[in-house]
C-alpha cells in the first residue's frame, strides 16, 4: 500500500476521489433553484481567468452575470451568491471526509515518528531499556480548548464522521445519501452557543475518539515497549478548558464549571458501561460473572443517574478488574486477557475524570478581586491583611500573601466577580471529591506579570479552605514579549519563597509554566514570538534546574503558524538539551482539534508523532538541536530585525483602521460559533489590546494576506542579503532544526496568501500606501525564504501538504471573491447621501457566511 510516493498516494485517494464525489454532489438538487451546481463551476472558471486579468472581485461577479445570466435583478443575483456559498463550504466538508478517509493510506502509520518506528531505532541501537526508562516519566498532555476556530455544528461533524466511513467502505448508496443530508442541514447558529454547550461538543471527541486512541497507543506501549508488564506512568493526559477557562469569557460561571465536571465523569462511566458490557458476554466463566455483574450494574445506575452515588472508590474499581484479571490467569487458560487488560489501562488513564478541567482566569481581573477581598475583610474588623497593605512594597505584600490562610465564607462579598473567583477555587474542591484530584487540579492565571500575580491566586485558595495543602498546580502563563523576557525573574522569586517551595515540595517539586504564542505573535511578530518563547525556556530550565524544581513547559498553542501552529511534533523535536522536556503539554483547539485528531487514525498518529518527539529529543539527540554561540546570534539578531519591522508596521496610523474598514475583523462576533466575546473589553472604540488573537489572525486569513505569519521574516532575511551575508543564514537553515521548522511553518503562511485577491486595494486612496507596505514584505519574505532553502516553489519539501492546500484554497476562491464582492458594495452602500439599511444588511450577512467555508478549509493548517 505504501510503496507508492506519497503525492501519488493523495492524488488517487483524495484528489480521484473528490473529483468524483463532487461531481455526484453537484447534480443533487438542494434547492429552488436549479443549476446551482451547474453554475458554480462556471462562476469558478470566470474567478480564476479574472484574477490572472487582474480584475477586481466587483468585475469578477459583474461580468459572470453578465456571461450567464439574462438581465438578473439585484434579488436574483444575492440569492445566487448566497446559494454558491452554500455549495462551496458543503464542497469543504466532503473534501474533509475524503481526506479523513484516506489518512492511513496516505500517511504511513508505521513511518517515520510513529511508536514502532522508535522501537525499531531503540532496538537497532539497543536503546530499548532507556527507552523504557524515559516512558516511565515522560508525559504528553493534550489540552482541547473551546476557541472558537471551529464553525461547524455538531450535526455537522457527525456527516462528516459518517461520510468519511462510507467513503473508506466506497458504499455510493451511503455516500449519495449523506451529501443529500449535507445539502439540507444548516450550517449556521442562530444562537451562540453557551460555554456548557462547548463543552458537550467537545466531549464528542473525548467519547468517540480519544477514549480508544488513547488507550490504543498506550496498550501498543506496554505490550511492545513494556513486554506487558505494568506501567505506573499514565504517559498520555487529557486536558479541558470550556466550562473551567474564564478568562474574558464572562458567561462561564461555577454551576457551569461544575456541570462540566458531572458530565466528564457521567460519560467517562458511560464509556467504561459499554465496555464492560461487551466483556461480559465473553466472560462466561465461574468465579468472573457475579464480579463482573455488580461492576456492570454500578457502572450503569451513577452514568444514568449520578445522585444514587454508589459508586466505590477509583482503587476499589481496579482492584476489581485485577481480580477478574486474576482469576482469568489461574483458571481460565488466560482467555480474553488483552479485553481485561485494556479496560484496566483506560481506567488507569482515564481514572473518574475522563479529562482534567483546567481553570483560568486573567491577572488583572484578580488584582480587581484581590483588591476588593482585602478591603472587604478589613471592613469586617479582620486582621488578616494590615490597613496599609496597598502601600506596602511587593516583597511586603509576597510576606503576607505567604502566610495568610482561613476558610471565608464567600457569600460576605458582594462584588459579582470576587463570588465567581473564589467560587472557581472552592469548585475546584468540590471536583475533586466527586472526580479524583485529577478532575481539576490546575489554576492558570493568563498575562501574569509579576511575582504578586502568582502569589495572590496561591493566597487566594489558602482563603478558601486549603490552608497552605493547595492540591492544585498554581501556572503562570507568559505571553507578550516583555512577560517572556521577566518571566525567569518572577520565577526565580517564586522559587526563592519559602511558602511557595513548599508548596512546590507538595507537588513533586514540579512547576508547569505555560507560554502562548498567539499574543505572542500579536504582539512581536512571527519570529520574535517563536525566539522569545525558545529563550524564556531555556532560561526558566536554567533557573529552575538551579533550585532543584523541574519546570514543565505548556504550551498555549493554536492551528495556523501565527498562533504556534504548523508542524507541532516537528517543533518539539527540534528543541535541544537546554530545554526541560520531561513533558510535552499543549492546547488544540477549533478546526485543528477535528483535522488532527478527528478521527481514530489522525488522532492516534498525532499523539504517536508528540510522543515520538519527546522520545527522539531525549534518546536519539541530533547535533542540529544545539545552537553555537554564533548561531544564536544569528537568530537573536533576525529575531530584533523582525520584531522592529513589525512593531513599526503595528504602529502605522492605518494598521487599526485598515482592520476595520477592510477586513472582516467585525463580523467575527455575528457568527455565532463561540460562546465568548471576539474581543476583551466592552468599549465601542476598537483597541489592539483588546482584540482577541483569533479574530485577529483569521482576518489576515481570510484576506489571503496571512500577515501575523510571516511579517517581519523578509525583512530580517534581507539585511544579511543587503549586508553580502546570506551564507550565515544557510548555514543556520541547514544547522538549526529549531530555525528551520519556523521557515517552514512560514512558508505555509505565504502558501496560504492569494494578493490577486485584494489587488484592487492597492488603488485605494485611504489604504492603497498600506497595503502595499503588506505586498512588498510578502514579496520579500517569499524570494528570501526560496532563496535560503533552495526550493522552486514553497512548501516543496511537503508536497502533500501543498497539494492539499492548493485545493481547498481553490475550492473556496469563489468564496473568497464572493466575500470581497459584498465588502465592496459595503463600502458603496455606506458612501450613499441615503444608504439601504436593508441592502446593507444583507450584503453583512453574505460577509458574516463567507467566513465559515474560509475557516474551515483552513483545517490543515496543523
Amino acid at each position: 500500500m505504501h510503496k507508492q510516493p506519497k503525492l501519488t498516494r493523495f492524488n488517487e485517494n483524495v484528489l480521484s476521489k473528490y473529483q468524483i464525489y463532487n461531481s455526484i454532489f453537484m447534480t443533487l438538487p438542494f434547492d429552488t433553484i436549479t443549476k446551482t451546481g451547474v453554475l458554480l463551476p462556471l462562476f469558478h472558471d470566470i474567478c480564476k481567468e479574472g484574477f490572472s486579468n487582474r480584475q477586481n472581485p466587483s468585475e469578477i461577479v459583474e461580468n459572470f452575470f453578465k456571461t450567464y445570466q439574462k438581465n438578473p435583478s439585484e434579488k436574483e443575483k444575492i440569492n445566487l451568491l448566497f446559494k454558491f456559498i452554500q455549495y462551496i463550504e458543503r464542497q469543504v466538508v466532503l473534501f474533509d471526509a475524503i481526506e479523513d478517509a484516506a489518512f492511513p493510506i496516505v500517511n504511513n502509520m508505521d513511518g517515520i515518528g510513529t511508536l514502532r518506528n522508535s522501537k525499531e531505532i531503540a532496538d537497532q541501537e539497543n536503546k530499548k531499556e532507556a527507552l523504557k526508562k524515559h516512558l516511565e516519566d515522560f508525559k504528553i498532555r493534550v489540552v482541547l480548548t473551546a476557541h472558537p476556530t471551529q464553525f461547524y455544528p455538531g450535526t455537522v461533524l457527525g456527516i462528516i464522521t459518517d461520510l468519511t466511513e462510507a467513503i473508506q467502505n466506497n458504499d455510493l448508496l451511503l455516500i449519495n445519501q449523506l451529501l443529500a443530508q449535507l445539502g439540507k442541514t444548516q450550517f449556521f447558529k442562530h444562537e451562540k452557543p453557551t460555554p456548557y454547550d462547548e463543552a458537550v461538543s467537545l466531549i464528542w471527541y473525548l467519547e468517540n475518539v480519544f477514549y480508544h486512541s488513547i488507550s490504543q497507543v498506550f496498550n501498543y506501549i506496554q505490550s511492545n515497549i513494556f513486554d506487558n508488564q505494568k506501567i505506573n506512568n499514565d504517559i498520555i493526559n487529557l486536558g479541558f478548558w470550556p466550562g473551567g477557562d474564564r478568562d474574558g469569557n464572562p458567561f462561564v460561571t461555577t454551576e457551569i464549571t461544575l456541570n462540566v465536571a458531572k458530565r466528564l465523569k457521567q460519560t467517562i462511566l458511560r464509556n467504561y458501561y459499554r465496555d464492560i458490557r461487551r466483556l461480559k458476554r465473553k466472560l462466561t466463566f465461574n468465579g468472573i460473572e457475579q464480579l463482573i455483574s455488580e461492576i456492570e450494574n454500578m457502572l450503569f445506575e451513577n452514568s444514568v443517574n449520578p445522585p444514587v452515588n454508589t459508586l466505590i472508590t477509583l482503587e476499589e474499581f481496579k482492584e476489581k478488574l485485577e481480580q477478574i484479571k486474576g482469576v482469568l490467569i489461574s483458571k481460565h487458560q488466560s482467555l480474553y486477557l488483552e479485553d481485561i487488560d485494556d479496560i484496566i489501562n483506560k481506567v488507569h488513564l482515564f481514572g473518574y475524570h475522563f479529562a482534567t478541567l483546567d481553570i483560568r482566569q486573567d491577572s488583572r481581573i484578580h488584582q480587581n478581586v484581590f483588591a476588593e477581598i482585602v478591603t472587604t475583610l478589613q471592613k469586617k474588623g479582620s486582621n488578616l491583611f494590615p490597613e496599609n497593605y496597598a502601600e506596602l512594597s511587593e516583597n511586603e505584600q509576597l510576606k503576607i500573601l505567604s502566610e495568610v490562610s482561613d476558610n471565608i465564607d464567600i457569600s460576605i462579598f458582594k462584588d459579582e466577580m470576587v463570588t465567581k473567583t473564589l467560587g472557581s477555587i472552592k469548585a475546584i474542591e468540590t471536583i475533586q471529591q466527586n472526580n479524583g484530584e485529577r478532575g481539576a487540579n490546575r489554576y492558570i492565571i493568563s498575562n501574569n506579570q509579576t511575582a504578586i500575580n502568582v502569589m495572590e491566586t496561591f493566597a487566594m485558595f489558602n482563603l478558601c479552605g486549603f490552608e497552605h495543602n493547595i492540591t492544585a498546580d498554581i501556572i503562570p502563563l507568559f505571553e507578550t514579549v516583555d512577560d517572556l523576557t521577566n518571566a525567569p525573574d518572577i520565577m526565580e522569586k517564586l522559587y526563592t519563597n519559602s511558602a511557595y517551595l513548599k508548596h512546590l515540595k507538595s507537588r513533586n517539586n514540579k512547576q508547569t509554566v505555560m507560554l502562548g504564542f498567539s499574543d505572542g505573535t500579536k504582539d512581536g511578530g512571527y519570529l520574535m514570538a517563536n525566539w522569545s518563547i525558545f529563550k524564556a525556556k531555556e532560561f526558566l530550565t536554567e533557573i529552575s534546574r538551579k533550585h532543584g524544581i523541574k519546570v514543565i513547559f505548556f504550551d498555549g498553542r493554536g492551528g495556523p503558524p501565527a498562533r504556534g501552529g504548523g508542524k507541532t511534533h516537528q517543533f518539539y523535536a527540534s528543541l535541544g538539551p537546554t530545554i526541560e522536556d520531561e513533558e510535552i503539554q499543549l492546547t488544540v483547539q477549533g478546526q485543528t482539534i477535528s483535522s488532527n485528531f478527528g478521527t481514530l487514525d489522525s488522532s492516534q498518529f498525532n499523539i504517536e508523532q508528540l510522543l515520538s518527539a519527546g522520545i527522539s529529543n531525549e534518546l536519539f539527540s541530533n547535533a542540529n538541536h544545539i545552537m553555537t554561540k554564533n548561531e544564536t546570534e544569528v537568530m537573536n539578531d533576525l529575531a530584533l530585525t523582525s520584531y522592529e519591522a513589525y512593531v513599526n508596521f503595528k504602529n502605522h496610523p492605518k494598521f487599526m483602521p485598515y482592520l476595520e474598514h477592510m477586513s472582516t475583523l467585525k463580523y467575527y462576533g455575528k457568527t455565532n460559533i463561540g460562546s465568548r466575546p471576539s474581543k476583551r473589553s466592552e468599549s465601542k472604540e476598537l483597541n489592539f489590546a483588546d482584540l482577541r488573537a483569533i479574530p485577529f489572525v483569521g482576518s489576515w486569513s481570510q484576506l489571503k494576506q496571512n500577515v501575523p505569519g510571516f511579517y517581519g521574516v523578509g525583512t530580517a532575511l534581507k539585511k544579511y542579503e543587503d549586508a553580502g551575508e546570506f551564507e550565515k543564514l544557510k548555514h543556520l537553515y541547514h544547522h538549526s532544526d529549531f530555525f528551520k521548522t519556523l521557515i517552514g511553518n512560514s512558508m505555509m503562511a505565504l502558501s496560504k496568501s492569494f494578493f490577486a485577491l485584494t489587488e484592487y486595494m492597492a488603488k485605494d486612496e485611504e489604504f492603497g500606501d498600506f497595503w502595499k507596505i503588506i505586498y512588498n514584505e510578502y514579496e520579500t519574505s517569499k524570494r528570501l525564504i526560496l532563496k535560503l532553502s533552495d526550493y522552486e516553489e514553497l512548501m516543496q519539501g511537503n508536497k502533500v501538504g501543498k497539494a492539499s492546500i492548493t485545493i481547498r484554497e481553490n475550492i473556496v476562491l469563489p468564496l473568497l471573491t464572493i466575500q470581497q464582492f459584498a465588502l465592496l458594495k459595503i463600502q458603496e452602500i455606506q458612501k450613499q447621501e441615503n444608504p439601504d439599511a436593508d441592502l446593507l444588511k444583507v450584503y453583512e450577512k453574505m460577509v458574516t457566511r463567507s467566513l465559515f467555508g474560509n475557516i474551515n478549509a483552513s483545517r490543515n493548517s496543523a
